[in-house]
């Protein structure tokens, strides 16, 4: 790909790019082939994983580049139907690259359970009191019934909080206890959730209370990410774009309005590679979402700085729960491939990839928009689907959709004027 002679990947066929990632991944030929099979279920596997199955509803699947994380090199599998997404991630990775690749570190893989412990006597704080200090003395063993369920997650240990009942129903004072669970490589809903439900009843024959839920939080504190890019003044445009990124950023940072948007810039990228990986990316949503607001008020994920030399540094931070063994990273075989295509040893490095491509989407974003506005990079990239919806054959695409670029006017209207045009110039060729 450093030779200039050699295409660009995005210039490549798809038999190309496939020979190309083959050539640089451990993928064999099978695992090539899944690329190209749109039809990699039965119906009968399809209606085994979800109810009332009717089919399987796809996501364009491609491959963001120039990726160095950490010192490593990836191509990263990203899924997604919005155009400008990869190219983004890609463009702001190749500029990262520049100054070494993003730096990366992720806490080890420690989940919450919690168990709510209730007393349908609302003013009995006494019995709260007295339940939460038994609680205490059998910690010991309530670890050890949790750590019965599993062979390779480990509960390290267990914290009790009081949370009072702020709904409408005013319920009183609830006693919450917590698992922190090391789930190693998995994303570990399904453990929590086991060695949850397995110390309920102890505890309700200990404090004679009553255990309402047994869940995980998907509000991963424990399991933070963070990863850091230093972006060359001279490559980003310069100290005018530098200084508008910053007012970018301020303004994200200061307005819930625009934080909102900037963080779902971000999840773009984080989405992408999570859906490709087999992650729960409605977890991860969540979980990021409520990391933004952890000093009160909405604010963005990323953090954006000039350093001393005058250059752009960003950084994120984020609760981030994957996992690469267990649930759908076991039976799907395009996840499976995905995985083995990033030649990952551990969820960390998942979670440090997908940070990664989450600063990196955020970057080309406020970027984009600082400078010439989000609209012309999009709808560039957007303007062969617009060029399709408009009638467009296939032969006809490209140019109608390069003669919309050209004018700086993409749209259904123009796209179709140009098709007519070009229609009625092959009319007067053939008579």
């Amino acid at each position: 790909m450093n030779n200039s002679t050699q295409k660009k990947f995005r210039d490549m066929t798809q038999q190309e790019r496939l020979k190309y990632i083959k050539k640089k991944t451990k993928l064999e030929d099978k695992e090539i082939n899944l690329f190209i099979n749109t039809s990699i279920f039965d119906f009968d596997e399809v209606n085994k994983m979800i109810e009332n199955a009717i089919g399987i509803f796809q996501i364009p699947l491609g491959i963001a580049n120039n990726f160095v994380i950490n010192d490593k090199e990836y191509l990263i599998p990203m899924a997604t139907e919005e155009p400008s997404v990869i190219a983004a991630a890609s463009n702001a990775a190749k500029i990262v690259k520049e100054t070494g690749g993003f730096k990366a570190k992720a806490d080890k893989s420690i989940m919450i359970g919690q168990i709510q412990l209730v007393s349908f006597n609302s003013n009995d704080t006494h019995n709260i009191d007295k339940s939460t200090k038994t609680i205490i003395k059998n910690k010991l063993e309530l670890i050890n019934i949790a750590n019965t369920k599993s062979k390779f997650a480990q509960c390290m240990d267990m914290q009790i909080k009081c949370v009072n009942d702020e709904s409408i129903n005013n319920l009183g004072p609830m006693i919450i206890i917590e698992l922190l669970i090391d789930t190693k490589d998995a994303m570990g809903a399904n453990v929590v959730n086991t060695m949850c439900e397995a110390i309920a009843p102890k505890i309700e024959s200990l404090t004679e209370g009553q255990v309402i839920l047994k869940i995980l939080s998907n509000y991963a504190t424990n399991r933070l990410v963070k990863c850091k890019g230093v972006f060359p003044k001279a490559l980003i445009g310069g100290d005018k774009v530098l200084r508008r990124i910053l007012f970018a950023y301020a303004f994200a940072y200061s307005d819930i309005y625009r934080a909102v948007t900037h963080n779902k810039g971000i999840m773009n990228g984080i989405d992408s590679v999570a859906i490709s990986t087999g992650q729960d990316f409605r977890a991860i949503e969540s979980g990021c979402h409520a990391y933004a607001c952890k000093d009160g008020q909405y604010r963005s994920l990323t953090k954006w700085y000039e350093n001393s030399d005058g250059d752009l540094i960003g950084e994120i931070e984020i609760p981030l729960a994957v996992g690469v063994i267990g649930g759908i990273t076991n039976v799907h075989p395009l996840v499976k491939a995905c995985l083995k295509m990033l030649g990952i040893a551990s969820s960390q490095e998942l979670a440090m990839i997908i940070a990664a491509v989450g600063l990196a989407q955020n970057f080309s974003a406020i970027r984009a928009l600082a400078d010439e506005g989000i609209q012309k990079g999009h709808m560039k990239l957007h303007s062969k689907n617009i060029a399709k919806i408009a009638g467009a054959l296939d032969y006809q695409i490209d140019d109608v959709s390069q003669q919309m670029i050209n004018e700086a006017n993409i749209s259904v209207s123009r796209a179709k004027d140009i098709i007519e045009a070009i229609n009625k110039t092959n009319k007067q060729h053939t008579n």
